[in-house]
């Protein structure tokens, strides 16, 4: 396998008492889009800041090409910081010439870069405008500007998707795909495991700063198990327990989340089920990169969501 361009190796760091990354690890290769996915305060940020070169890690070695961080390959990082780094009352235009410049490029090119990046987020008509009157949307799509305008080599954005529209999604999700596609190593910090798993080449599963699974959004998937849902109406309390390869996931009246293992046989399911009546819904699924994550975290899912109706989600 090709040496990564981005190469974040047993990464600890400690704030206090408290343990934010534990010898956390992970890889990106030019042309590859990885996700890092977990909740809130599993280390995302910690790792997104510490592979920037902004923050030091108390253990551990990010390698750029082999080669520990330095200013030279700081420089060839875009950082999309979770947290907005505006000079607000700059016009758009300004702001991002000013820190392409500051990334060494001439003046000429920060302009034409800059050009580029407004009218691919449709932002030319506010051009002019201070970044402090920009909607939030406009300000999270200004900043992954600010983050490309110097063509970077590798792209890091800690929870980039934050603060934007339904198109903003879109957009932006579209432009993490081109830029790894042209050959940039792309990561994110993310906790939506859904969108990471749309978008990925890779995903990177994180809690309480520890790895729980790497892999592509398939190989994570593969041999997983799928989830079968039933409403029998007549069925009585607690008739699904205890089924042969399969776990009760989530409950809403009559309607039932089960997690069955790969070899289970549905019918058999769909059996016990008809003999306690007429069954409304029957149907089986594959798992989602968000279930998967949930039992890899010990089986929450669902019991937590029951009560809202909801089929359950990792966190």
């Amino acid at each position: 396998m090709a040496q990564a361009v981005l190469d974040i190796d047993r990464i600890s760091r400690r704030y206090g008492g408290s343990t934010a990354l534990d010898e956390l690890s992970v890889q990106v290769n030019g042309g590859e889009l990885v996700g890092l996915v977990g909740g809130a305060g599993a280390g995302k940020t910690s790792a997104i800041r510490i592979a920037a070169g902004i923050l030091p890690a108390d253990s551990g070695t990010v390698r750029w090409h082999g080669r520990p961080l330095d200013e030279d390959s700081r420089a060839r990082i875009g950082y999309l910081p979770a947290e907005r780094g505006f000079y607000p009352r700059l016009r758009l235009v300004e702001h991002l010439v000013y820190l392409g410049e500051l990334h060494g490029l001439s003046v000429n090119d920060a302009h034409r870069n800059a050009e580029i990046w407004l009218d691919r987020f449709g932002l030319r008509g506010r051009r002019m405008h201070q970044l402090r009157s920009l909607t939030a949307n406009e300000q999270q799509l200004a900043q992954l500007a600010i983050a490309l305008i110097a063509e970077p080599e590798v792209l890091l954005c800690d929870e980039p998707f934050t603060d934007l529209d339904p198109l903003g999604v879109d957009v932006l999700g579209t432009v993490l795909r081109e830029k790894a596609t042209a050959g940039t190593a792309v990561l994110f910090s993310s906790t939506d495991p859904d969108l990471a798993e749309r978008i990925c080449d890779r995903v990177c599963i994180i809690h309480n700063g520890r790895t729980v699974a790497v892999g592509s959004p398939a190989e994570l998937r593969a041999d997983d198990g799928d989830t079968v849902i039933v409403d029998a109406p007549d069925a009585p309390p607690g008739w699904a327990r205890g089924l042969p390869g399969s776990r009760v996931r989530a409950v809403n009246g009559s309607r039932i989340v089960l997690d069955i293992d790969p070899n289970t046989d549905e019918q058999a399911i769909l059996a016990v089920a008809l003999s306690t009546g007429p069954v409304r819904e029957f149907s089986r699924r594959r798992r989602s990169l968000a279930e998967r994550f949930g039992v890899a975290l010990g089986g929450r899912v669902g019991a937590e969501r029951a009560g809202a109706g909801q089929e359950g989600q990792a966190w």
